[in-house]
């Protein structure tokens, strides 16, 4: 996963890449999700479009699934490198809107919210379309997002990591003039405290499923979580599977 920082263009993968698990790694979500994509993996390979420090990478390929990866954040991948099994992933480096590998996957998945890290809805639709162009007869591309309707009504900032000497908050501030959403970061740590901030260009399940349909991919099945739940009127979040006929 790519994010950049009102700091600087890089200063998110360059300074905070040795903290993204400590954050975001939740155990259970991390393992809800890997339960679902090797259900949905078949025989492999696989593809993940923001790869990142390979929180789902690594455990999927300890289960024997061929695993590779692309992502624009040299500092993240070289964290991936650094664990023990993460230099044996290809990766290759670059804007996964042009999902820039050979060969063609049973699954591609972007998790995270990485999708709606693609700025606009030229590279969305693109990413869509360069997807199925890699995914194999019968494959699926997978991807996970808020619902734009429980953005717009959330409210307070959400605890993101805290512990006796840190705290790390989160508060999203959502501009439907631009469909665009920004994620606001405040790092307590060290005794110091700084900020994160990080920008999303949210789509709706239905502008989804039409981006979808116009690469030639049609919905096969839409969750309210990674481990399964309905999607439905009061889901604030869903994973929605798209498959190639």
């Amino acid at each position: 996963m790519t994010l950049n920082s009102s700091d600087s263009p890089t200063s998110y993968t360059t300074d905070f890449a040795d903290d993204y698990d400590r954050w975001f790694a939740k155990p259970g979500t991390t393992a809800a999700t890997v339960e679902a994509l090797a259900a949905l993996a078949g025989d492999g390979p696989v593809l993940e479009l923001g790869i990142g420090t390979g929180r789902l990478a690594l455990p999927l390929r300890a289960r024997g699934i061929d695993v590779h990866g692309v992502d624009a954040a040299e500092a993240m991948v070289r964290r991936l490198r650094a664990k023990p099994g993460g230099a044996q992933i290809p990766v290759t480096i670059g804007d996964f809107a042009e999902v820039p590998v050979q060969g063609t996957f049973t699954l591609i998945y972007a998790a995270g919210g990485t999708f709606f890290e693609l700025p606009d809805q030229s590279s969305q639709a693109r990413c869509f379309a360069s997807v199925a162009a890699h995914l194999a007869p019968g494959g699926v591309f997978v991807l996970d997002a808020h619902v734009p309707e429980a953005l717009a009504a959330g409210t307070g900032p959400e605890v993101v990591l805290e512990g006796d000497d840190h705290l790390v908050l989160c508060h999203r501030r959502l501009d439907p003039s631009t469909q665009r959403y920004r994620s606001h970061y405040v790092i307590h740590q060290d005794g110091g405290t700084r900020h994160l901030d990080v920008e999303f260009r949210y789509a709706g399940h239905g502008e989804l499923d039409l981006m979808a349909e116009q690469a030639g991919l049609r919905v096969k099945e839409r969750w309210g979580d990674w481990a399964g739940a309905p999607f439905t009127r009061d889901s604030a979040y869903h994973v929605s599977v798209y498959e190639r006929p």
